[in-house]
């Protein structure tokens, strides 16, 4: 066992708490909900960019590379000057969602490069001009451009055009779970000589105004190079700086009179260090060198092609090896993790995937974060703080007054999306179970607590709006996981996980039921469920052309989710019979949705449209036909993802519930036919429950792996090209409403721009489609092929396709015939330059024509399922966590 693997056993087992450091300090504070105590709830001006220097927060902290302990108590993190910027770079500068053409973004250059589970070990990249930051340049020509233009990028702006800039490597590495090195590795990739100043900086987010802390915490100067910081909780840590640094004290307070014209209650503010860099100011620092926030300046002149570096480490009181260095302990780590993760790519050959996977871990790594929300104290307000208007108590998050967030939790993009996501998170965690399952069990469970769950059995969705409706992923990904992990573990199951999970997901499913099908026909609606523009109107809001919606998307979802439940259950059937009553219930379901998504209440009117061939969501307007709304969209597709493969001997043992399943397969054998091959075992003695069967699953996968629908060169797209020159269109209220084919940003106003379901390719749902067709293969044993792509005469099995689908999705971020990464389009600098061409981002969604990079830049979150894509490309067929263990050659194709 290597030795990162023991740290993980350790800080499981509560021996030794090696994750109370790490990467845990969001990157945007500033703009979020939490942050907002407007009259109007505009969360994006309450607290700006601008501003955010000089406000103390209430929630959370932000910093650029920055660490702190699991409780966000005392900060790190670095900051820089160029000697040119109007403002230290303390924070990532990007646009709101009301300055963006295409919402908000963050116009910076950052790559995560590296981390373990631990955090023993962390690198990440920051790139920052020399020139002055072109702050204005990327605001008024993001406010110049319209929809449909294209973001304008930091790189756009030509600043990186003749290298006069900074490469800054930050690293972070652990003697102990209290003996922390940070390094700055300052390149100069200029020709001409540059200075910089370079300060790691440290602060306590600011928890005494509450009354809670019984005495001020306090960064203290101990002698020219020396730095403790105390808190009565914490006792002494202490900080050492190589070299002969500046340390400036002030504290983490308002600057009431910068921000409200309204005078200051403290003396030393938030903002004294950039106002001392920038004008000379020192009124508001510490002459006695103590306070809550300091910094260690460190002023370079870097020669043209040099490097300098600055170090610090921290060390707790009980807790010292100063016989070990800080470069010995940075090249241990580095070391450790290079080891940890020779064996988890063990089988990955290509030099290229070996570096894609592993950036797509650091990101994912990096993405942890302090989360800290307490809805009702954020209505009612602190005493003496932030009275927040009256009207807030009915406004946003009025109906989540018990949720209390206090945890390390995955977020999406701590940037964009500093703020968990549902079904974001049930995605982060399948590929993160790879590398640290006990994590990614902790996160799928926290989100199902009695304090973040709503007492009705719904799950937050997000920040924004935690009563929006995610799909319903949570079971899938726990299931997912659970196999994983026992996978992992030599076969054996963690019971305790499993169980824990599947008893508030009963809860869950149950608010689905009472919520999203009001009229009891097991159709079902949900909204917008995480596909923002994907249809002709905001499908949250049907009601404002007097209508109800019939989602087959959401119908399918909760098919899917029947099946992961019944699954859950007849996996824990291996250690409680009792189960086999709770896979009955799931199995009725199941059955009863899929005969609804034929029938509808026994109308003849189907989510299946015979004419097209494909599911559609059907409106239903007051005394009007009902209308099929024939946009062919991945909600055609989702019907795919209701499938499950179970292996007979499963159900030896359980004769309630195979008794209950013979009955429903004999007393109503229409709805047999419609969902399972139980009457035909395939590969291994596998039944198989499927929404798709013989004609429609035939119908929908030749569109699906059509070029000219809905296959990309880069994966499945969101919404099928016929729409490009057939676009949808319907008049509804006097408005003509439409849907085109649009494989970029958004051209659509819809949730604010910032996504776009109309033609971009998405990870999870390619993902999700992936793990569909392995599933068929499963039962058919590689009995069974069907065309690839539509059109070419090629046939391949499911288990081939979906290889093939993976393949597309990886070509993204590899190298192309030219040694072209078609994530960054047509930029030269990125695609050419030693500096830049290694480096992968990790965006939100991308473009269905060239695969470009599109939407947030960092949203490793659910695009890191590339590196599980990465995982089982090498993996041979017979070793996936519930595969055949047999290889057949006869082909059947349909």
């Amino acid at each position: 066992m290597n030795i990162e693997k023991i740290r993980l056993e350790e800080d499981r087992d509560r021996k030794k708490h090696w994750k109370k450091w790490g990467p845990y300090l969001t990157e945007r504070q500033w703009g979020t909900v939490r942050e907002d105590y407007s009259l109007d709830g505009s969360a994006w001006e309450n607290v700006t960019h601008e501003e955010a220097r000089s406000k103390a927060y209430r929630w959370g902290e932000e910093g650029i590379g920055g660490v702190c302990d699991y409780k966000q108590k005392l900060c790190i993190a670095w900051a820089f000057w160029n000697g040119k910027d109007p403002l230290i770079k303390e924070r990532l500068f990007g646009l709101t969602g009301n300055q963006g053409n295409h919402g908000e973004d963050v116009k910076e250059i950052y790559y995560y490069l590296d981390s373990t589970p631990t955090h023993s070990y962390m690198k990440m990249l920051y790139k920052y001009p020399q020139r002055e930051f072109p702050y204005s340049d990327l605001i008024d020509e993001n406010r110049r451009r319209t929809k449909a233009d294209k973001e304008y990028e930091l790189i756009d702006t030509g600043i990186f055009d003749d290298d006069a800039y900074f490469d800054i490597f930050l690293e972070y590495a652990k003697q102990d779970i209290e003996d922390l090195v940070g390094i700055a590795t300052i390149h100069n990739r200029g020709s001409e000589d540059a200075e910089i100043w370079v300060m790691p900086t440290m602060w306590f987010r600011k928890t005494w105004f509450t009354g809670h802390e019984p005495f001020m915490p306090k960064l203290h100067k101990t002698d020219e190079n020396n730095i403790t910081a105390f808190s009565p909780k914490s006792g002494n840590y202490f900080f050492n700086f190589e070299g002969t640094p500046e340390l400036k004290f002030c504290d983490n307070e308002t600057n009431r009179e910068k921000l409200y014209g309204i005078k200051n209650e403290k003396k030393f503010l938030k903002d004294a260090i950039n106002d001392y860099l920038i004008d000379g100011n020192d009124n508001h620092l510490n002459p006695d060198d103590f306070g809550t926030k300091a910094a260690a300046i460190y002023k370079l002149t870097i020669p043209a092609g040099g490097k300098e570096v600055v170090k610090f480490r921290m060390t707790h009181q009980s807790m010292t090896d100063e016989t070990v260095t800080a470069e010995e302990i940075m090249e241990n780590r580095h070391n450790e993790a290079d080891e940890f993760y020779l064996e988890i790519q063990k089988r990955v050959k290509d030099a290229d995937h070996l570096n894609i996977q592993r950036q797509a871990y650091a990101g994912m790594m990096w993405s942890k974060q302090f989360y800290y929300y307490n809805v009702e104290r954020w209505l009612e307000g602190d005493t003496g703080r932030y009275v927040p208007p009256v009207a807030r108590k009915k406004g946003r998050n009025n109906k989540w007054r018990h949720l209390q967030n206090y945890d390390i939790i995955s977020m999406p993009d701590k940037w964009e999306y500093p703020w968990y996501a549902a079904w974001d998170l049930a995605f982060h965690c399948i590929p993160i179970a790879r590398i640290d399952p006990d994590f990614a069990k902790n996160q799928l469970v926290l989100l199902l607590n009695e304090w973040y769950m709503h007492p009705n059995g719904q799950i937050p969705a997000y920040e924004w709006n935690f009563s929006d409706v995610n799909p319903p992923v949570h079971a899938y990904a726990v299931q997912r996981v659970y196999q994983i992990d026992k996978k992992m573990n030599g076969g054996k199951g963690d019971q305790e996980f499993l169980e824990r999970a599947f008893h508030k997901l009963m809860l869950n499913f149950t608010w689905w039921i009472n919520q999203k099908d009001n009229d009891g026909k097991n159709i079902f609606e949900g909204g917008f469920l995480g596909l923002d523009n994907i249809s002709v109107f905001d499908r949250s809001h049907a009601h404002k052309y007097s209508g109800k919606l019939e989602q087959a998307d959401a119908t399918s979802w909760m098919a899917m989710f029947s099946l992961n439940m019944l699954r859950i259950s007849l996996d824990l059937c291996a250690f409680n019979k009792v189960y086999q009553f709770t896979a009955t219930k799931f199995l009725e379901h199941f059955l009863y949705i899929a005969g609804a998504m034929s029938n509808i209440s026994g109308e003849n009117i189907s989510l299946w449209d015979d004419e097209d061939n494909f599911f559609y969501d059907v409106l239903h307007l007051p005394g009007k036909e009902p209308k099929v709304m024939k946009v062919k969209s991945i909600v055609g597709i989702i019907p795919l993802f209701a499938v499950e493969p179970i292996r007979e001997e499963m159900f030896e043992g359980l004769p309630e519930f195979r008794r209950r399943m013979d009955f429903f397969m004999r007393e109503k054998p229409k709805l047999a036919a419609l969902v399972s091959s139980w009457i035909q075992p395939g590969n291994e003695k596998r039944r198989l429950f499927s929404l798709l069967r013989g004609h429609r699953m035939k119908s929908i996968l030749q569109k699906m792996l059509n070029p000219q629908e809905f296959l990309s060169e880069f994966g499945i797209r969101s919404l099928s090209k016929a729409h490009e020159k057939h676009p949808y269109s319907m008049r509804m209220n006097g408005d003509v409403l439409t849907v085109r084919y649009t494989p970029g940003e958004s051209d659509s106003l819809m949730f604010g721009g910032n996504s776009n379901w109309r033609g971009p390719i998405w990870f999870p749902i390619n993902f999700l489609i992936i793990e569909s067709l392995k599933k068929f293969d499963f039962y058919y044993g590689g009995e069974f092929s069907i065309e690839y792509p539509t059109g070419s005469g090629n046939y391949l099995t499911m288990d081939l396709i979906a290889k093939e689908l993976s393949l597309r999705n990886m070509k993204i971020f590899m190298k192309n015939e030219h040694g072209y990464r078609p994530v960054y389009g047509n930029c030269k600098k990125m695609q050419e330059d030693p500096h830049f061409k290694d480096y992968i981002l990790f965006y939100e969604y991308f473009h269905g024509e060239d695969g470009r990079g599109l939407g947030a830049s960092h949203q490793t979150g659910w695009t890191g399922l590339v590196a599980e894509m990465i995982h089982k490309y090498y993996k041979e067929k017979g070793e996936e966590e519930d595969a055949p263990t047999t290889n057949a050659t006869t082909l059947f194709r349909i």
